[in-house]
């Protein structure tokens, strides 16, 4: 069993993107949660994660969760997203639970009036959202954050299919530093679903601007293998959409 300890002082889990969050709360709750140890099954699995600590307690108490299951298209109006993707130098980190590219700025998504700036890249065997209950083999999170500090996930889900040039220059680059085509990683239609969420990991924090886009990538049977042999199953089960509105690709 893999035990993942969320450091609330360094980069960890959804990296900037957790820790940012957090460092806006008192020094003391900050102590309070230096490090508490988390997992995806077992004693500390995702059923378990609002008990660990008290600044998981979102995870239990929460009402804008995530991920969800997402409807059928055309249940709800159309979002279409656009991006400032290309070549970016990224580190590739092999975080046990996750592989992770952290970028180097100046990508960026933008959805509405909103552009949210590319933090980093994280992954999931399977899939963490799912669409009218199927699962995809493997999801990709882009983490952004806007300058007004909310944060934005992109999230891509892949099919199995041709192999993804880009995913292979990630996997070909665990422990290192390399340029990535971003945009060569996405499919050619961003018609996303759209809805307020959380962090799919401790601390679940709340406020996220969800998009996930309608139409898969692909990547080959090798490739989802291999990220799955590395990452395991890190995928958080689906949460309750309570009152919340869903915009859906047509």
């Amino acid at each position: 069993m893999r035990k993942i300890a969320l450091i609330c002082s360094g980069v960890a889990a959804l990296a900037l993107t957790a820790c940012t969050q957090q460092a806006d709360d008192t020094e003391a709750k900050a102590d309070k949660a230096d490090k508490v140890v988390w997992d995806y099954d077992g004693e500390e699995g995702p059923e378990n994660w609002g008990d660990l600590s008290a600044e998981f307690a979102t995870c239990k108490t929460g009402t804008q969760q995530s991920p969800i299951d997402l409807p059928a298209r055309g249940e709800a109006k159309t979002v279409d997203v656009t991006t400032n993707y290309g070549s970016q130098s990224a580190k590739i980190v092999d975080k046990g639970y996750t592989v992770q590219a952290d970028f180097a700025e100046g990508a960026s998504f933008t959805s509405g009036d909103t552009t949210f700036n590319l933090l980093q890249m994280h992954m999931h065997t399977p899939s963490e959202h799912t669409v009218t209950g199927k699962s995809y083999p493997l999801v990709a999170h882009f983490v952004h954050q806007s300058g007004e500090g909310e944060f934005g996930v992109l999230g891509i889900l892949f099919e199995e299919g041709e192999a993804n040039a880009s995913l292979q220059t990630i996997l070909d680059n665990v422990g290192g530093e390399t340029d990535v085509d971003i945009a060569a990683m996405l499919p050619s239609a961003l018609t996303a679903y759209n809805y307020p969420g959380s962090l799919t990991t401790p601390p679940c924090s709340e406020g996220v601007n969800w998009h996930v886009v309608a139409s898969p990538a692909t990547a080959s049977a090798e490739q989802i293998e291999a990220l799955n042999g590395m990452m395991k199953n890190n995928a958080r089960p689906v949460q309750p959409l309570n009152e919340r509105t869903l915009t859906a690709a047509e």
